[in-house]
């Protein structure tokens, strides 16, 4: 089976969702090949990105149960690179560094193992709890014949986030941005927004897209302009729920404002606390805003999502989870709280303050 879904999510990139069959490690090898080659690597780098994706792939329809693959752009400055992530509910890696040990392959895989395709990627991340499953995550950005063997491409982001349609539709309804903005002092200002365009399907979509461009193009940077710069480009779509986050690191706090069923939390070692939005839809009616500010929690994490996940989830029975990257961390709340019958979208910030 091909992509069972496509969305523009991500500053505008495709992605792509593969789903556990006995299809999807040729589905997704070929994706793989054909998006590294359409970014402009080289034929060699080309073949370790669908390499590596074939691995992952063969994992997933090995040992995986509901199992599922994406597959997309990442972008900076004026390079691109391929990403991937997976995320199952299978039986989970009882020793990880066994599994990224050389010479490792589950039986049935092409028999690099992940050790291998961990080196040849620039940037990768696992985490695995067993009995509960496995998320694991990879970049690959172009290299040349001479530092073939050496990582390249920017160090990874501090936001990340993840959505999937509901089940049935071809594009999700929600979608998420991030922007970065230079402080007086100290480490820059991150703005995150989330957009859970009402219902689903292709209009949805496009409340969620204008959305997305409204916060990009909008001057004012506080959490209450950037939704009145928004609440004006989803009028005449079905408007939508709404969150933004500002966070200052030098500050030590996050700025947030958020309208409608969008979730926000804070999270740290020992606790979970949630982030306040007010009822309303964004785009059609919206009630006075209201920011709210909170002490960022030391070697914490920011998580903003939908209600296509809920908020049931508990990172603490997650144990290392907080260590990983916030892709990873987002990957593992929508397997552990993502439902299938609605858009769902997860956000994560961490290791900025």
């Amino acid at each position: 089976m091909g992509p069972v879904s496509t969305a523009a999510t991500v500053d505008g990139e495709d992605v792509a969702w593969f789903r556990d069959d006995e299809s999807l490690a040729p589905a997704a090898r070929g994706a793989a090949a054909t998006l590294a080659r359409r970014l402009g690597l080289t034929g060699h780098r080309s073949a370790e990105v669908a390499l590596a994706v074939t691995e992952a792939a063969t994992n997933l329809q090995r040992h995986a149960e509901d199992g599922a693959l994406l597959l997309r752009v990442v972008r900076t400055g004026g390079e691109a690179g391929v990403e991937f992530l997976t995320i199952d509910s299978g039986p989970g890696i009882t020793d990880i560094g066994a599994a990224l040990s050389d010479g490792t392959s589950s039986a049935g895989t092409l028999g690099i193992g992940l050790g291998a395709v961990a080196r040849l990627s620039d940037h990768f991340d696992l985490h695995s709890v067993p009995g509960r499953g496995t998320v694991m995550t990879a970049q690959f950005w172009p290299r040349n014949a001479e530092s073939r063997a050496v990582p390249a491409g920017p160090p990874p982001a501090p936001a990340a986030g993840v959505t999937r349609p509901i089940s049935g539709e071809s594009v999700c309804g929600d979608a998420w941005a991030t922007r970065t903005v230079p402080a007086a002092s100290g480490p820059p200002v991150i703005l995150v927004m989330l957009c859970d365009g009402l219902g689903h399907g292709p209009l949805a979509a496009r409340a969620s897209q204008n959305a997305v461009k409204a916060f990009h193009e909008t001057d004012d940077l506080t959490p209450e302009g950037v939704l009145d710069a928004v609440h004006r480009a989803l009028r005449g779509t079905r408007g939508g729920a709404v969150a933004v986050a500002r966070i200052e690191p030098a500050a030590g706090r996050v700025l947030y404002c958020g309208i409608g069923n969008v979730s926000g939390f804070l999270i740290g070692d020992t606790r979970r606390r949630a982030l306040l939005s007010a009822p309303g839809i964004v785009g059609a009616q919206m009630r006075r805003l209201r920011t709210f500010e909170e002490p960022l929690p030391r070697h914490g994490a920011l998580v903003m999502h939908s209600d296509g996940l809920t908020e049931r989830w508990d990172h603490e029975t997650l144990p290392g989870l907080l260590a990983r990257s916030p892709l990873v961390v987002a990957g593992h709340l929508l397997r552990e709280a993502g439902v299938r019958r609605d858009d769902a979208s997860v956000v994560v910030v961490k290791d900025a303050w």
